[in-house]
């Protein structure tokens, strides 16, 4: 018996790989759809316009394409654009609308502090770290070298830079890491190795969650 139809829509093609793989692993009888549109990023780093009105309408258009096909719930995979997947999901009051990363976000503030927070997109720690709770000790790192080892097909460059920055976190106090983008989640089994602390990601958080709100 199939489940529930799920969009997972992207703004990163490095996104696509990770949260399918953990689809099929946690919850293969939902079916998977997914939208991507690569130039969403691509156009937020170069326009210097942030989320303007013309990026939310973007989203909206995404967003009711999904519902027409007969999506029961959304899950968007790039944690840089929170305000537009919130006015999405105000417009949806009955269905579930995620942001990538505020079941990761829940998870980790609900484990033992301080926080590493590791990005590998410079605008997702322009806006991430203000949704965590406030009483949460947060420690973030960019590692910007990690996301152009990925652009390059480098797999393993961009898990060895991911794990240095998680090392230093730990060295610094961290006692669990928070792996910012969906692109990140293959180098959590890595990140954990290196430094013996839970770390949570945003796809297995999202999925989990999703699962819970369906009823799944």
């Amino acid at each position: 018996m199939s489940g529930p139809r799920i969009a997972l829509i992207h703004a990163l093609a490095h996104s696509v790989e990770p949260i399918n793989a953990v689809m099929a692993r946690a919850w293969p009888e939902a079916i998977r759809m997914n939208l991507l549109d690569d130039s969403l990023s691509a156009d937020l780093a170069r326009g210097g316009r942030g989320l303007d009105g013309a990026m939310h309408d973007r989203f909206e258009a995404l967003a009711a394409y999904a519902e027409s096909t007969g999506a029961r719930a959304i899950l968007f995979t790039c944690s840089a654009f929170g305000p537009c997947i919130e006015a999405v999901a105000a417009r949806r009051p009955g269905m579930p609308v995620l942001k990538p990363n505020e079941a990761m976000i829940a998870d980790a503030a609900a484990a033992p502090g301080p926080v590493g927070l590791i990005a590998s997109f410079a605008p997702t720690l322009a806006s991430m770290p203000a949704e965590f709770p406030a009483s949460v000790d947060l420690r973030t790192a960019l590692v910007e070298p990690a996301m152009a080892a990925l652009d390059q097909g480098d797999g393993a460059g961009h898990d060895a830079h991911v794990v240095a920055a998680a090392r230093t976190l730990a060295a610094g106090g961290c006692r669990c890491i928070a792996l910012a983008q969906f692109s990140m989640a293959r180098a959590a089994d890595a990140v954990a190795v290196a430094t013996g602390l839970p770390v949570f990601t945003t796809p297995g958080s999202a999925v989990a969650r999703l699962r819970r709100q369906l009823g799944a």
